[in-house]
């Protein structure tokens, strides 16, 4: 691509189309601008957190089925969450090293650079 020509979509690096303007997708909650979007998944956590009382805690099960809860269609199976748990502690243990949440295991914060293993919980944390 000749240089001036086009800008570059901010999604796949790839040329956009000449003279438009390309808008980002609703839903995404970024800090800067600089910060890559959260991921769905990500956002269910947060969402969910937020809707509890201060001080509570909720599983990434809880977290999973919150997020398919939202997505469900008539014909889906009723433990179509259990593919999203895994993708729920993934993204419990991004938001954990991006100090957003805590992993609470047995009551007690634990490191997110360090392996977690086990039952955890997740909890917004205190300011």
């Amino acid at each position: 691509m000749a240089a001036g020509l086009g800008a570059v979509h901010y999604r796949t690096g790839g040329a956009s189309h000449p003279g438009t303007a390309c808008a980002k997708p609703a839903g995404m909650n970024r800090k800067s601008d600089q910060d890559p979007p959260d991921d769905p998944v990500a956002e269910a956590i947060l969402a969910l957190l937020a809707e509890q009382a201060p001080g509570r805690s909720v599983s990434p099960e809880e977290a999973a089925r919150a997020f398919v809860a939202a997505r469900a269609r008539p014909g889906d199976p009723p433990d179509l969450w259990r593919r999203y748990l895994r993708a729920a502690r993934q993204q419990a243990h991004n938001l954990a090293r991006q100090r957003r949440v805590v992993i609470l295991r047995k009551g007690k914060a634990v490191d997110p650079e360090g392996p977690v293993k086990g039952v955890i919980r997740l909890a917004l944390p205190e300011n």
